[in-house]
């Protein structure tokens, strides 16, 4: 019979108030380049972001500093945000521009401009709890094929989450056993590597015969497998260098997994996907990039069902397969904490290799069970 000392309690913290310090992508610039405000809420409050006419996107808190009118339901008056209560006009700096109706403006006419960055087709924000500017050796990298004629444009998906703070997408990095499981994977080799900013993921993976790809039904080649290294660089914005194997040559692509809070326990996932126009797929890279994202697409649904209805664990039980999650989270936690409060071993290198022996035989035995009962239905006799 089970005690009640036998029983292992989930426990968990409250929700972290502060936002994680970072660069953080709200999106692609081709979304907010339309001449008009765009609302965006992030960091517990809501933000305005436009265009200026050089292409500049500008963040800036969506509150007009006169009498609290919502910038984002404005206009784009030159360069500068007007709002729509009284025309103060806001330049991206965050400085009033001028009122149509004063003399002059007042001296201490200032609103908050969030600091961005514009790299790969991409918006990034700056997110400092202590309001200190982004060190100069913070830096999300280039992706080469992002803005390469050899490659195709982005394939891009967003979605908001509700019911979940954005820990549970970070846990995912050294999660092997629920890429089987949720993303219809199989993981032969898996290796993370934590280090100062960055945390990485190595994976290979071969084909599983039990899952219908949607490549299938075009009549392209068969995936063989899969190589991935999969990078954060931050506590927000991760570049997967994912390379599938096919029998006529392999398809080179960059999955870019992002996300941004909105409140404690709601968060906006992003994710896209370009291809390398390699030669063996001729014309049809950019549906290749298509059929890749809405396959993606799947994998992450089924995560954020299971995100939405999960408990919030701070003492997961693991076994020996699992990956080093703890040390995720201490990493993690250096994101959180003011910047004099970061601790070595919140930054200091950490490696870990999975033993994938006893997953890779157990998922073999289950694949093979999947075909089996798949031929009976078809009507087909057992091998």
């Amino acid at each position: 019979m089970t005690t009640f000392d036998d029983i292992r309690d989930i426990e968990a913290e409250a929700l972290p108030t502060r936002f994680a310090r970072g660069w953080h992508c709200l999106g692609l610039e081709r979304d907010f380049a339309d001449g008009e405000p765009h609302t965006v809420h992030a960091f517990g409050q809501k933000l305005v972001v436009w265009a200026a006419s050089d292409g500049t996107l500008n963040v800036l808190d969506a509150y007009c500093r006169h009498m609290g009118g919502d910038l984002s339901r404005g206009s784009v008056v030159g360069d500068a945000i007007a709002c729509p209560f009284h025309a103060w006009r806001w330049g991206g700096d965050g400085r009033c521009a001028g009122i149509p109706y004063a003399r002059r403006v007042p001296l201490r006419a200032r609103t908050a401009a969030w600091p961005t960055a514009q790299q790969d087709g991409m918006l990034f924000v700056w997110n400092d709890p202590e309001g200190n500017p982004p060190p100069e050796d913070v830096t999300v990298p280039r992706i080469p094929g992002a803005t390469s004629d050899e490659w195709t444009d982005w394939y891009w998906f967003s979605t908001t989450i509700e019911g979940a703070n954005c820990r549970e997408i970070v846990d995912n990095v050294v999660d092997m056993a629920h890429f089987f499981y949720v993303h219809y994977s199989f993981p032969t080799y898996f290796k993370n590597i934590f280090e100062e900013h960055t945390a990485t993921q190595i994976m290979h993976g071969v084909a599983r015969e039990d899952v219908r790809r949607p490549q299938a039904d075009s009549g392209a080649p068969t995936v063989l497998g899969n190589t991935s290294v999969a990078t954060y660089h931050g506590p927000s914005f991760m570049i997967d260098e994912l390379t599938y194997h096919y029998g006529d040559g392999d398809v080179n692509s960059v999955l870019v997994t992002c996300h941004y809070p909105v409140s404690p326990d709601s968060f906006v996932l992003q994710y896209g996907v370009v291809v390398e126009k390699a030669a063996h797929l001729g014309d049809s890279a950019p549906q290749v990039a298509a059929k890749m994202g809405d396959f993606i697409r799947i994998g992450f649904e089924q995560d954020v069902e299971i995100w939405r209805h999960k408990a919030r664990i701070d003492n997961p039980l693991l076994c020996e397969e699992d990956g080093p999650v703890y040390q995720l989270r201490r990493w993690y936690e250096q994101f959180y904490v003011d910047a004099a409060e970061v601790r070595p071993e919140m930054t200091e290198r950490f490696e870990f290799e999975i033993d994938t022996t006893r997953p890779n035989e157990a998922w073999r035995a289950e694949i093979e069970a999947n075909v089996a009962r798949r031929r009976v239905a078809a009507g087909e006799r057992p091998a």
